[in-house]
């Protein structure tokens, strides 16, 4: 299995651990010239935009730590991108979460991972 299955498998997960948690997923894989965003959701009126990390092992750092200012700023700015190009506007409540999949499958579900970043 390639980086990209691999990616697209643990990105799987975290879309089905969120639809257990009650988020409409809107988008995958969101792409601008800034960017991508990995999961684009509605958790009820709020507009969610998450970035899913895998680490097999915590050797390298967790997968929480990978999403580093220059990622949170890319982020944000492929946000902005996104709120272009879509019916919602930028009023809408927004929030940017990290989800990390452990080698074992298991989740961790950080909301509010960090604030908007221009």
């Amino acid at each position: 299995m390639n980086n990209k299955e691999k990616g697209y498998r643990y990105e799987d997960i975290a879309i089905s651990y969120l639809i257990r948690k009650g988020h409409k997923i809107i988008r995958r894989n969101y792409h601008s010239r800034h960017g991508e965003i990995d999961i684009i959701s509605l958790d009820g009126d709020t507009l969610v935009f998450t970035e899913c990390k895998f680490r097999s092992s915590d050797n390298f750092g967790s997968p929480l730590e990978a999403v580093t200012i220059t990622k949170q700023r890319r982020i944000c700015h492929t946000a902005m991108c996104f709120y272009a190009a879509s019916p919602y506007n930028e009023d809408k409540n927004c929030r940017f979460d990290v989800i990390a999949v452990h080698g074992d499958g298991t989740v961790d579900h950080i909301e509010n991972a960090f604030q908007y970043r221009g």
